[in-house]
């Protein structure tokens, strides 16, 4: 990160199919440095000094689907939950711990493979789109959405990756 913060990341690997934890750990660190610099360089986006602590959980879908019931009340697994430790607003200063990201291994794989894309690029989305949430980003309302897609596909060009939404309208 351009002012030598950094974000220091905890994985949890609860479910089969998953990447090696090395191979795993190396993709989400370079994708979440990628996603804080992409944001402080051209977004103004602070982060403290001192670094910031962010958690990763890679589950499956019974157990996203569980957490996605208890907190938001769907009884349906997702692709992606991120949990922010504090409410922040895009652009403002966020605490020191981030909050929690969790995967759902059979969501991600069976949306990989419907967008006919590797099931890594699709991951890598998914990371930048959670981190976002904890940042403040969501998609509640179509401006909202818009702005966080544009965002989203910003910050994947700059890993070479293809706008996710092309020919899809905000969600």
């Amino acid at each position: 990160m351009p002012n030598g913060s950094s974000i220091e990341i905890q994985i949890s690997i609860e479910a089969a199919g998953w990447p090696e934890p090395d191979v795993l750990e190396a993709l989400c660190d370079r994708v979440i440095a990628a996603a804080a610099s992409y944001l402080e360089r051209y977004e103004k986006q602070p982060f403290p000094a001192s670094g910031c602590e962010l958690s990763l959980l890679f589950a499956d879908d019974p157990a996203v689907r569980a957490i996605n019931s208890r907190w938001r009340s769907q009884d349906k697994p997702t692709n992606v939950l991120s949990f922010p430790a504090a409410p922040v607003e895009p652009g403002q200063m966020p605490g020191r711990m981030l909050g929690d990201v969790l995967f759902a291994h059979e969501t991600v794989a069976r949306e990989a493979q419907a967008m006919d894309i590797p099931f890594d690029n699709h991951l890598i989305h998914l990371l930048v789109h959670g981190f976002l949430h904890l940042l403040g980003y969501d998609h509640i309302d179509d401006d909202d959405a818009e702005a966080m897609e544009s965002l989203e596909t910003r910050i994947l060009a700059a890993l070479d990756l293809s706008d996710p939404y092309e020919n899809t309208s905000p969600a």
